[in-house]
């Protein structure tokens, strides 16, 4: 896919689930991956399965809420590819609580990861794309973003806070030819789905107008484009990936 083969690409959360999808496919598309998340030990099984598809990777281990190793990451990746063209903002976490007994450690630790890491990121990386003139940012946010979820207003704040850093880089870099966009999914079938009841599964499944949940793939092919140079005339768009439960 043109604007993806030969690129180099910087996925967080790229260990499991849509991060690791997201990585495969930019690989298997010709992009070289650095992967980044806390487990050095399964990035180290997604840069094997990147190697066995004839793709190139390095990993790097690095927890987005730490700012000094995302600031050693990316200099670690510069060092060894040259540059960045491509980041996908995707690691995040849960700390499920209903507000009034929700404790502040919880808040925090959602916010810093899911919204303050991308933040620091999109600082570290933006030198080089705007000396390349040329860069794609891509920010996995999430339908709770954009309808809000009981239980979790930690996390739809983070994610509703991710769409609106989206816009406000994507106005700042496009002069730069430096795309910015957020890729928002509903239900996906991933490890944190995967502890859910049958019950609530089906219940899910029900909601969705498509008639299934998504899968990481789905989610990776949306990330894919926006990464491409078919998507240079988008920016500050929410592409959703959720089955059509929110349209509009």
């Amino acid at each position: 896919m043109a604007g993806v083969e030969g690129r180099v690409a910087l996925v967080t959360g790229a260990s499991q689930g849509i991060g690791r999808a997201c990585a495969v496919e930019l690989a298997r598309a010709g992009a070289k991956v650095a992967l980044c998340a806390r487990n050095l030990e399964k990035l180290l099984q997604v840069a094997a399965e990147i190697a066995g598809l004839g793709g190139e990777s390095e990993a790097y281990k690095m927890d987005v809420s730490n700012e000094e190793e995302i600031k050693a990451g990316v200099k670690a990746v510069l060092t060894r590819f040259g540059k960045i063209d491509i980041l996908v903002n995707n690691a995040g976490v849960t700390r499920d609580q209903l507000v009034m007994r929700m404790k502040r450690s919880d808040w925090d630790d959602v916010i810093n990861t899911n919204l303050t890491g991308p933040f620091l990121l999109t600082q570290a990386v933006i030198g080089s794309m705007l000396k390349q003139r040329w860069g794609r940012i891509i920010n996995i946010t999430s339908i709770f973003g954009q309808i809000g979820q009981a239980g979790q207003a930690n996390y739809a704040s983070s994610k509703a806070g991710l769409i609106g850093l989206t816009m406000a880089v994507a106005r700042e870099v496009a002069s730069r030819s430096i795309t910015v966009n957020a890729v928002a999914p509903g239900w996906i079938e991933t490890a944190m789905t995967s502890v859910l009841s049958e019950e609530i599964k089906e219940k899910m499944r029900a909601s969705v107008p498509l008639g299934r949940t998504g899968t990481d793939l789905d989610v990776a092919n949306a990330v894919k484009f926006l990464a491409s140079e078919e998507a240079g005339y988008i920016t500050g768009e929410v592409l959703k990936v959720n089955g059509g439960i929110l349209m509009g």
